[in-house]
């Protein structure tokens, strides 16, 4: 388990982060979300042991990771800008990988190279920003890691090989519970792969929670009655957001979905239903509910 408690870090005069905490359990798939200049790479880096914290503590199994070897082998970190060795392709790479890493996999290494359609020779330099990123991901996951660090992992990616990573992903934790942890701006990215999401702004965790227990927290409800109702009606219902157009009222609620189905049925509307809300709007309305300026952080 990595785990962070009162977490800082400061860069001239900037404060990165800002005295966080959090826990990442084994074997999950973490969705890091924030804005550019959020603190979402700083955080990846401390967890990597590139960076030293400034204030707090940041372990894994309970032991500090920086300038620890036995735990950054087990730990693969792909920046937002991959690095490789001046004019190297990737079959060079591998080998100068399987040199530093004890748990390189040759044949995961070989698997990968059928999944992500490119050469072992031709020079990293010369290929595009995709093929680029998609070497940069061969080499990490064949390193076996316990760990797997990814910014913004599927920029440069098409549609197809976004999907083939998510599987990859999402094998690697059921068959060796290894633990991936993502970040993004984009929260679509992520949605539909996340077991658990937190949201970072001006260094500081606003959100942590398991998308599982998201799911069953928010819903949208849409309700049509002859004569819109009262605001009162729905006093026993925790109401976070009310639009009303003609007959029709949009409610973003927290609680029971049945228990606000029946409080709507008293009305005997016209129309209701209650939707569930995209991982996206779920941001949106519990930042709104905490003031902050949702669009903001979301853009």
């Amino acid at each position: 388990m990595i785990k962070g408690i009162g977490l800082t870090k400061v860069f001239d005069s900037k404060t990165a982060l800002d005295c966080i905490n959090f826990e990442i359990q084994d074997g999950c798939i973490y969705g890091l979300i924030g804005s550019n200049g959020s603190g979402k790479s700083t955080l990846l880096r401390l967890i990597s042991g590139v960076y030293a914290p400034d204030g707090g503590t940041i372990t894994v199994d309970g032991e500090p990771i920086y300038n620890n070897a036995a735990v950054k082998a087990q730990t693969a970190f792909l920046g937002d800008t991959p690095y490789y060795l001046p004019q190297s392709n990737l079959k060079e790479m591998a080998a100068f990988y399987k040199s530093v890493y004890a748990s390189f996999d040759e044949s995961v290494y070989r698997r990968l190279l059928e999944l992500f359609p490119i050469g072992e020779t031709a020079k990293i330099a010369t290929m595009s920003k995709g093929m680029q990123r998609q070497a940069a991901l061969i080499l990490a996951i064949a390193t076996s890691p316990r760990y797997l660090l990814l910014d913004e992992a599927f920029d440069g990616l098409d549609v197809v090989m976004r999907k083939v990573l998510k599987g990859i992903l999402i094998e690697g934790m059921e068959s060796r519970n290894m633990t991936t942890i993502i970040a993004s701006h984009n929260i679509r990215e992520l949605e539909d792969l996340c077991d658990h999401v937190s949201l970072i702004h001006n260094g500081e965790m606003l959100f942590n929670d398991s998308t599982e227990h998201l799911k069953g927290k928010l819903h949208k409800v849409q309700l049509a009655c002859t004569v819109p109702p009262h605001p009162s009606v729905f006093a026993e219902l925790e109401v976070l957001k009310t639009e009303q157009t003609g007959l029709l009222t949009q409610m973003v609620v927290r609680g029971d979905k049945h228990h606000i189905l029946e409080v709507c049925q008293t009305l005997d509307p016209l129309f209701v239903e209650c939707l569930e809300p995209s991982l996206e709007e779920m941001f949106i309305y519990e930042l709104e509910v905490n003031g902050y300026d949702a669009q903001s952080l979301t853009e």
